[in-house]
């Protein structure tokens, strides 16, 4: 007992005190090196003993407050929705050492070689077909990194230009489903995965559409960010062109359409299509689709022959094949979500067969592929897992001192308006983005952040239009991933800058980097406050 006297210094009533010494605590052992996982882990225990002093450690270990911290990590841990992270993963390793991204590439960049600054917006779609495909980060600007960026570099266009599009660019799968960044939201909130991911579709594009419309204005007014390569002379051009991109996307949407009429004879035969009260029908499987799918089939075969021509569609597909594979990824992706056949974690299983079995069929399947991303799934993941056990324990430790009722006390008794308590959090949110990991963030910070949101009178939300009170969830998570789409530019720590470094040539510095981040971050925040101000664009689709 008169060693515990001797640490009786140790214990701390005032909550305000634990949570200055937690921040600087977090900063401290952050610049030290030490990893965020095992930081917040540290600290957990750190705040027990504080609030409940040192003979916690001593007197029934292992049970109070040291359970409910194991309950919180344990809850963390077993929920099913969190496998769909390796296999989110997995698949965005497949691709990365696959060829279907590079062909990918290939394919749109014939349709826009001739375009002002044409690379550049084909480097910003690939990002968004990508995303789409995996919604990793991390993979897509290394990818991004090896293939656009000695091109880019060898044509001529500004450094700082083909920097800034790749990383922002290659970061806009935060915000464009299947996030990651959503998915782990939606576990610690409770909220539903699906609900986000639709939420998120408007303002994901909205920000790619920035991106693509800066680089067409900078690239008019100073061409010499991006000139134009040298032109082939045996290349289709003009009218000659176009018609060749009609044939290849009559042809695709052929395929397409024969997939879904043989869907819908399938569910016609099996019956589950009839029309019943109280049921929504089926989307294109119900009896009355047929003859506008037939329909829609016939108008593409006319195109394919009589418009365009057989040998232009043939030239065409040749032309647009690379872009057939990312579809059929996404399409099985995000079509297995949304038309109600499986749910998060079984759609990426689904998108991992996909990505496996079309490079397999292109013989670019092999063992060293397949090892080389499981151990690439093994390690991003055990970075994850850490960090999700260390701030799983935080928060909880912090909630038991009572920590959530003291900032929100904090911000409820500075009596702001509801706007200005909104841009404060966004400020918060916006520096310790510069700091930490979107993990720690989304399990430190959101169980306080978002009943305190959740409180704020609904009709004083925004500028612009009204947000529905069972909306305001959703649009908070819509928000806090556009948040963490600027953390991931933000200097000093700034990831995408680390995953560009790791793969760019030598003479492109961090300093460079970072440089070239400038005008990117601006449009993000741009984009941000059109999320502010306009709460109910996160609504349109839901």
């Amino acid at each position: 007992m008169e060693f515990l006297e001797a640490f009786a210094w140790m214990k701390v009533t005032d909550i305000g005190t634990i949570s200055i010494v937690l921040l600087l605590g977090m900063f401290a052992l952050l610049a030290l090196g030490m990893p965020l996982g095992f930081a917040s882990a540290f600290l957990a225990v750190a705040t027990l003993i504080m609030k409940f002093g040192p003979e916690l450690m001593f007197s029934d270990f292992g049970r109070g407050p040291f359970n409910v911290l194991g309950q919180a990590v344990y809850r963390q841990m077993t929920n099913y929705v969190l496998i769909s992270v390796p296999l989110f993963i997995f698949m965005a390793a497949l691709l990365e050492r696959s060829g279907i991204a590079r062909d990918m590439y290939s394919s749109l960049n014939v349709w826009m070689a001739r375009t002002r600054g044409g690379i550049a917006i084909v480097t910003s779609i690939m990002a968004v077909i990508m995303a789409a495909m995996s919604g990793i980060i991390g993979g897509e600007v290394v990818l991004l990194g090896l293939i656009a960026l000695p091109q880019m570099l060898r044509l001529g266009y500004n450094q700082n230009l083909a920097i800034g599009t790749i990383c922002a660019s290659g970061s806009l799968g935060t915000m464009i489903p299947p996030s990651i960044v959503l998915i782990f939201y939606g576990l610690i909130t409770e909220t539903s995965i699906k609900a986000l991911f639709t939420a998120s579709f408007l303002p994901g594009f909205m920000l790619a559409s920035f991106f693509i419309l800066y680089i067409i204005i900078r690239t008019r007014v100073n061409p010499s960010l991006a000139p134009l390569p040298e032109p082939d002379p045996s290349a289709p051009t003009g009218s000659e062109k176009s018609l060749m991109f009609l044939g290849f996307m009559s042809k695709f949407a052929m395929w397409i359409i024969a997939v879904i009429f043989a869907r819908a004879v399938f569910f016609t035969l099996l019956g589950a299509n009839k029309v019943t009260e109280g049921v929504d029908p089926i989307f294109l499987g119900m009896v009355s689709d047929l003859p506008y799918i037939v329909g829609a089939f016939v108008l593409c075969f006319i195109s394919m022959h009589f418009v365009v021509g057989k040998e232009r569609t043939a030239v065409g597909w040749e032309m647009g094949k690379g872009l057939i594979a990312p579809v059929v990824v996404i399409g099985v992706v995000l079509g297995s979500i949304y038309g109600g056949i499986t749910g998060i974690t079984e759609a990426a299983g689904m998108g991992v067969i996909a990505v496996f079995v079309i490079s397999s069929i292109r013989r670019e399947m092999t063992f060293d592929i397949v090892y080389d991303s499981l151990m690439r799934t093994l390690k991003s993941t055990g970075t994850i897992i850490w960090v999700t056990i260390g701030a799983a324990a935080l928060a909880a430790a912090y909630t038991l001192s009572g920590g959530p009722t003291y900032v929100a006390n904090l911000i409820v008794g500075a009596e702001l308006p509801t706007m200005s308590v909104i841009l404060v959090m966004m400020f918060i949110f916006l520096i310790m983005g510069m700091f930490m990991d979107w993990v720690g963030i989304v399990l430190l910070i959101m169980p306080v952040f978002l009943p305190i949101v959740l409180k704020l009178p609904v009709d004083e939300i925004g500028i612009l239009g009204q947000l529905a009170p069972n909306h305001v969830a959703i649009w908070f998570g819509v928000v806090f991933c556009m948040n963490m789409q600027v953390s991931f530019l933000s200097p000093p720590f700034g990831p995408a800058a680390f995953y560009l470094k790791s793969v760019a040539p030598s003479h492109i510095t961090l300093v460079d980097i970072f440089k070239g981040f400038l005008p990117f971050i601006a449009i993000q925040l741009i984009a941000l406050s059109v999320l502010i101000i306009w709460p109910p664009i996160v609504a349109v689709f839901l």
